[in-house]
């Protein structure tokens, strides 16, 4: 036979307790607010330009620097990373935002706090209700023990909280990436700026040296009566522009060398001099890279786990329309004396269930979801505009980088036809067949090209660091990176031809 219950009222309450339960159970799995879901960027396939014609493969590395083989270049970009300010804020940023997700994180734990009070009061003989002489005028109390309260995640509040707090620390993550990336670029570019100067300087000295020793031929062909004041006034003017455009070579490396001072945090930086010319050119990806690609960026994945968090605290905004219930709980003890506080008659304890609903709020709650779903699309908005930002970037360096390379190609032509050029109008003059005026005229014409050779060199380079940076400083390894020529290229210099 069944055993009945010797309490009927006990046992119909029992089916209702767990229907109870198991409600709230079924409540607290499901959270307001709408379910994040990557948007369509609306990209190609792939990038519509290419990059310049290649020969060998090689494989990229991520520290995409190393490529350029030049070890002062990755002390620099080493000691920017461990050093440069922005990234040391970004770092403190990240551990506010971990800060922020641990926070968010104990909500879901019962808070538990320790409670102690004492007090001592005296009670009226004129005004209160009279007293029987057993109960002193004069009471103390002493209180200590306990208390808890948690409110129960029915409607998912508290998950979209710490779902948005989760997504703003990846992003202040990714924020880190993106400065670390973006510093390795600087460093790279001005130290490309400064190599630029030297190899400059090193071709305005030779150029320097060469119009002193037409000056000094001048001078003595004027003695010898085989050349005329103007001749040797136009050679002074020459060797004057020379000086000042070292000047301002001078001036210009000054200026990167102190720029590289500031992004390494060292500040009275001084770097030997070197040569652009001798850096070799790094790999590019072949054509049909995908866009996909993208997503490595830490920018792009930066501006999407903001949109998560964002799209999370429509959630949290929404959850303020319904019910919450909180569970409440405190053991302790209270007696007049505090030697008998801790002892089992003086033991209290208490147990509930609290709940909230807003019924008139003017509009308050309505308005604030109204807010967030603002955020939400300006969020949207922003993550796009850096997708697109993104591919048009990729897209610039590899046109960039081809560009480019054709000019670096035709600069070095024109080099060797003005050095030749240069030879036979000093020859020519020499032997009495033109004037120094031809002279002058090849003199502006080697400088210019040497110098515009070197510029466009330190172009094509840039991009290259541009086109790392465009990709997240690097591509898919199912992608093989192509070398540009390495081969077939001398140095650009007074005497002889240009070098890669």
């Amino acid at each position: 036979m069944m055993r009945r219950s010797d309490n009927p009222s006990r046992a119909a309450r029992r089916p209702t307790a767990v229907a109870v339960t198991l409600a709230l159970l079924t409540l607290a799995g499901c959270a307001v607010g709408p379910d994040y879901r990557r948007p369509d960027a609306g990209l190609p396939d792939g990038f519509t330009a290419t990059a310049a014609p290649v020969e060998a493969s090689a494989a990229l590395q991520k520290e995409w620097w190393h490529l350029f083989q030049d070890p002062q270049l990755d002390e620099l970009v080493a000691q920017a990373l461990a050093q440069n300010h922005d990234l040391l804020s970004a770092m403190a940023r990240i551990e506010e935002a971990e800060g922020a997700a641990r926070e968010a994180g104990a909500a879901f734990i019962p808070q538990v706090d320790l409670k102690a009070s004492g007090s001592r009061s005296q009670i009226s003989a004129e005004n209160a209700t009279p007293l029987s002489s057993a109960v002193p005028r004069i009471q103390d109390s002493r209180k200590a023990g306990f208390s808890t309260s948690y409110e129960i995640d029915l409607w998912g509040k508290l998950r979209r909280a710490d779902e948005a707090a989760r997504a703003e620390l990846l992003a202040s993550r990714y924020a880190k990436d993106t400065a670390e990336l973006s510093v390795a670029g600087l460093v790279a570019s001005n130290y490309l700026a400064l190599r630029a100067a030297d190899a400059s300087l090193a071709l305005t000295q030779d150029t320097l040296d060469s119009r002193r020793k037409s000056l000094e031929i001048t001078r003595s062909r004027l003695t010898g009566g085989t050349a005329s004041p103007l001749d040797m006034h136009q050679a002074e003017s020459s060797v004057a522009a020379a000086e000042a455009q070292l000047a301002d070579l001078r001036r210009q490396r000054a200026l990167a060398e102190t720029q590289l001072g500031l992004l390494t945090g060292q500040p009275g930086l001084s770097i030997t001099v070197g040569d652009l010319r001798q850096l070799p050119m790094p790999p590019v990806p072949p054509a049909g890279l995908p866009s996909t690609l993208l997503e490595a960026r830490p920018d792009i994945r930066q501006a999407e786990e903001s949109l998560v968090a964002a799209n999370a605290r429509i959630g949290v905004a929404k959850a303020a329309l319904y019910p919450s219930v909180s569970l409440t709980g405190a053991l302790g003890g209270e007696s007049a004396a505090l030697s008998k506080l801790f002892t089992s008659g003086a033991s209290t304890w208490s147990i509930g269930l609290a709940a909230a609903m807003p019924i008139f709020d003017a509009g308050r709650n309505a308005a604030r979801i109204d807010q967030a779903t603002a955020r939400q699309k300006q969020t949207l908005v922003s993550y796009q505009k850096t997708v697109h930002t993104a591919f048009k970037e990729v897209n610039d360096a590899l046109v960039s980088l081809r560009e480019y390379g054709e000019s670096d190609r035709a600069q070095e032509r024109r080099v060797q036809a003005a050095q030749k050029t240069l030879e036979i109008a000093q020859l020519r003059y020499q032997a009495g067949y033109s004037g120094f005026l031809d002279v002058l005229d090849a003199q502006r014409s080697a400088n210019d090209a040497l110098l515009a050779y070197v510029s466009t060199r330190q172009a094509r380079l840039g991009s290259a660091v541009s086109l790392f940076k465009a990709l997240g400083g690097g591509w898919n390894d199912n992608f093989k990176a192509e070398s540009l020529e390495n081969t077939g290229a001398q140095a650009a210099s007074p005497d002889s031809s240009p070098r890669s």
